[in-house]
This record gives structure tokens, sequence and C-alpha cells, in this order.
């Protein structure tokens, strides 16, 4: 029996928190706390989305904020639709490739600064899906930035630990007194930041992209010698997508399409499925392995074919289908870790191709946020938004209190590279967001009159996600199997130790090198470590909570309706129920 706390199979410290009306996983309290003072109010789960979002942006300022990007996948109950909305930026259009290739992309600073797509996507959700006004929205966090809200230890520490964030003379009027990093319950003000906030809600998409906060970002980014103009911002707008899906144990998953790497969770999936997971045990050496071999050969895959598909035709249905995932899985050793190469998709897409040369990957980490929200009426918002890594480009535009995403460091520069900096185009993202329905899911076309409800096929099972750059499709891939594969209950599945594979030349940043590791809390115990070295890993032994992450989570009873939530407790995270 677990030992824990709130263990009902496995062990867990934190409760399940349930709900009949609403429920909100975020990143921290108070914002959980906004979405679901909206909820409360008659909003629906996008008004409480949006809510949330802005209200991050003030209180987890490390990881997300309207200086960088995202995508919000809403579930639309009446119309039985899944809507994806990417709001991703592309690269400034003074990004040339010559500009980078001598020095290279630095990790922060003024030249890491890519085009911020957020405030489109949630201008474009707002019109149409929201309910209630923009100022309403808006008055949480304007309250939170304008009167300022106790720093967190977790927060505090973050900011510490940023030299730039504490020497540059706009970030250090922010985050210092006087050059000494906040600590934790000292207040933190963010006044010109609410006067931004304040702009949006009064004049909407305009005031972000052609008003005074364009000119104020695009006036400070010329002063700095960065590349964004009026027109950059001028011409930034979000999309609607539909998603991509495919099955596992009986129910459907949805994933973002690329320039998102949600293609890599589903080939993940595909592959698991091909073995008796429950057999192998849960989080055994022999289980471990095969997901670990899995990720390995859904991230080569990646590195070969994924690109902005404005710029590039990308096997997305090739990578995806049951056969290719048959044919990959045949490349697992249940005895030995491999260094696999990628595949031939395009045999299994209907369709010719080739792929682009692939080159190394790095290990740094990514700061975003995710938060999940389903409302009274069954609509549901899985929702990520990121400045990159932690801090962004650690400077604040002066005068808007907007801090600045470094998503540049994604990109690559040589030029036989899929995802090669371009002008205009989008870079490959590892935000993906994620809806499971029980059976066959929403209607692929959207229209109403699929099964739906409590209980029967097609019915919402399951919102979550998490930030932590190319851990989320690896953490995504073990929460999914804790709980359908193993009967975990959320909490037990956030709070499960967990790790994540690191392999050249798979990973997303710059300098894209890497050493072949895989990533262990300590919690794992010493057999499932000497099982995984014998079988040829290399481990890095972390703390025990050091896994990096914010897994967010809602199950939906398949008999009552009964919302189950649960926020990681590796971060600030918080679940509020109603």
């Amino acid at each position: 029996m677990p030992k824990s706390a709130h263990g009902v199979n496995y062990e867990s410290n934190r409760p399940v928190v349930m709900g009949r009306n609403g429920m909100v996983c975020a990143g921290h309290p108070l914002a959980a706390q906004a979405g679901m003072a909206i909820l409360q109010k008659g909003g629906n789960a996008v008004d409480a989305a949006i809510a949330t979002a802005a209200a991050l942006n003030v209180v987890e300022p490390n990881m997300s904020g309207i200086g960088g990007d995202g995508y919000i996948m809403v579930y639309n109950k009446a119309q039985n639709k899944i809507d994806i909305c990417n709001a991703t930026g592309a690269a400034p259009y003074a990004a040339e490739l010559a500009r980078y290739q001598k020095d290279g992309i630095p990790t922060k600073g003024i030249l890491s600064f890519s085009v911020p797509g957020l405030v489109d996507g949630w201008m474009a959700a707002h019109g149409k899906y929201a309910t209630l006004k923009l100022a309403e929205l808006f008055a949480p966090a304007i309250d939170l930035a304008e009167n300022g809200f106790p720093v967190s230890h977790v927060l505090s520490k973050v900011i510490a630990g940023d030299q730039l964030l504490c020497e540059f003379p706009t970030s250090q009027a922010i985050f210092t007194r006087n050059g000494t990093p906040l600590q934790p319950g000292e207040m933190l003000f963010q006044k010109d930041l609410a006067k931004s906030f304040q702009a949006i809600a009064d004049g909407g998409r305009d005031a972000f992209y052609q008003g005074e906060i364009a000119e104020a970002m695009v006036k400070f980014s010329q002063e700095q010698g960065g590349l964004l103009s009026m027109k950059d911002m001028a011409d930034c707008h979000s999309r609607w997508e539909e998603p991509i899906s495919t099955t596992y144990r009986g129910r459907t998953v949805y994933e973002a399409p690329p320039n998102s790497s949600g293609h890599v969770l589903l080939q993940e999936l595909n592959m698991v499925e091909q073995f008796d997971l429950k057999s192998l045990g849960c989080n055994t050496a022999e289980s471990i392995h095969m997901m670990v071999e899995a990720k390995k050969l859904a991230f080569i895959d990646r590195e070969a074919f994924m690109a902005d598909p404005d710029y590039i035709d990308v096997p997305t249905q090739g990578m995806i289908s049951k056969e290719y995932a048959k044919e990959r899985a045949k490349l697992i050793n249940l005895s030995r870790a491999a260094d696999p190469t990628h595949g031939d998709p395009w045999v299994f897409q209907n369709g010719s191709g080739s792929a682009g040369k692939v080159s190394a990957g790095a290990t740094q980490e990514e700061d975003t946020t995710c938060f999940v929200i389903v409302d009274r009426w069954g609509n549901a918002v899985c929702q990520l938004q990121s400045i990159q890594s932690s801090l962004g480009s650690s400077i604040v535009a002066a005068g808007t209190g907007i801090l600045l995403n470094n998503r540049m460091t994604y990109w690559h520069l040589d030029p036989e590279h899929v995802d090669c900096l371009q002008p205009g185009k989008r870079v490959r993202h590892t935000m993906n967001p994620v809806m499971v329905f029980e059976g066959d899911g929403p209607a692929s076309n959207g229209s109403p009159g699929s099964p739906g409800g409590p209980g029967r096929p097609g019915s919402l099972a399951l919102v979550c996600g998490t930030p932590g750059a190319d851990t989320q499709v690896q953490t995504n891939m073990q929460v999914i199997t804790h709980l359908f594969d193993f009967g975990m209950t959320v909490a037990e599945a956030v709070e499960a130790p967990r790790w994540r594979n690191a392999h050249s030349p798979t990973e997303s940043n710059v300098p894209h090198v890497c050493d072949n590791l895989l990533h262990m809390e300590s919690r794992f115990g010493a057999d499932v470590r000497k099982g995984l070295e014998g079988r040829g890993h290399q481990l890095n032994m972390m703390p025990d909570w050091g896994a990096q992450g914010s897994e967010m989570m809602i199950q939906v009873d398949p008999e009552t309706g009964a919302l189950h939530g649960a926020a990681d407790p590796r971060r600030d995270g918080y679940a509020v129920g109603w």
C-alpha cells in the first residue's frame, strides 16, 4: 500500500482536487484563482483561459508573457470540435542567416528576441469563443501587476540566478531592490505591465501590434541593436489549425500539428502500443528502456523532417501512422540501447519527399507554462505559452513592462538543416497541447452530432500538458501511460518519479550539442538504475524532485462527469475545483 498521505494505488503527497462545475490547473495559485473567478462569474473555458494566461504573465514572469508566444487548444462541446490557435511568431524580417552565422545566436539579450505572437492568439480566441469583455478578463492580472504580489521561493531563486536580469536597467528596476534580487515574500510590482494590459483591454490586438506598445518595443529594440520592426509586428497573425491525432488503448489522443512537436508524442504512443506495457511494469528498467528507445526514434524523425510547413513539406501523416510505428518499433531492442537513424515516413504518406540533413541538439531548458481548464458546459482549454528559456532574453522593453522572449535560440544556422533560420519563418516549437477522448473522439470536421457525453464514446477523458522544452512530449508520454495503463490517479501521475532522455542530435536549443544521457530523479530505485545501465544507458541522477516540467492534468470521470485535477508540485502549480 502507498505510504504517502494521499496515495491510492501509488505514492501521492497531494490530493486529487475534484469539482463538478469547473476546474483550473495552473502554474501558480493566484493565476488558477483568477481563472476560477471567471468561471464562477459565468465565463466559459476560453474566458477563464485568457484571465489565467494574463495572470500567469504577472505571477510567473519567468515562464511566459505577452513578449512571447504559445498554443491554445480549445474543445467546443456544443460543436463537438477541437480548434487549435497557433500563436507562434516568426523570425524578424531582418534576421538574415548571414547576420548570425559569424558569432552564432546569443542565448540572451536583444538579438535572441523573436516576434511575439501570443497576444494575437489571445485576441483570436477571445473573438471566436469568449463571452466576457476583455476588461473583465484582464482585471485580475492588472490588479496583480499594479498592486503587487508576494514573490514565491521558486521565483526568488530564479531571479537571483539570472545575472543579466539583475543588471540590465529596465529589468533590474522591476525584479530587484537596487540590484538585490527580490526575496521570498517581498512584493513584486509591475506597473508598466499593468498599463500595457490596460491598453490591450481597451484597444485589443491593434494596441499591441500597431499602437503605442508596438512603437515602444520597436524603439527599444532598435536602441539596443535589435531587429524588430513595425512591419514585423503588424504582420504577426495567429492561425486556426485542425488537430492531428492517433489512438492509444482505445482512446483518441489529439495534438497540435507542425510547427509544434505534437507529432512526436503521437509517434511515441504508437510505438509503445506495440508492447505489453503492463507486463513490463510501471517505472521498471524494462518499461523505461522501451519508452526511451521509442522516444529516440520519434525525435530523430523530427530532426530530419519537421519545420515550418509553410516552407517545407512535412510528412506528418506518415510519421503518425500506425503502419510506420509498427516498422519503427521493430528496431527497439528490449535488451540494448541504440543510436537510431531516421526512417522514411514518406512511404506511409502516400507521397514522396526527401529528408533534410540532421544536425546536433542541446540540453538547455525551456521555461514555458501550461494550464488546463474545463468549464460547467464541458468545454475545455489546454494552453501553453512561453518566452523560451527562463526569463526569456532577460531584458524588459522600456516603458512597457514586457519581458522579451529569446525564441531565436531554437534556430539552426546550417543551410542544409530542415529548421534553418529564414526571415519571416516560424521556428520549430516544442510546445504541444494534449486532449484525450474516449473512443473515436470529436468529429474530425468539427460538425455536431458525433457521440459525446459522460461514459459514451467520444467524451472528453483528459486534458493535460507541461512546459519543459523537449521534456514535454517525454513527460506527456509518461503520465498518459501512468493513467491509462497503470491506473494512477492524476495526482499520482504528476508526482511519479520522472526521467528525461537527452540524445544528440535531436535537442532544440543552441549550441545544438549534448551528451547522450538519461536524466532520472533519484526516487527511482537502485534496481531500476542498474537495469538501465546494463542496457547501455548513461545515467545522470537528479534530485528527488529535480525533473524539468510542470505537468497539469484534468481527468473527466466517465460515469459521473466529475472533474479530477492535479498540478505538478515541482513548481508553484495548483489545481482549483468548483
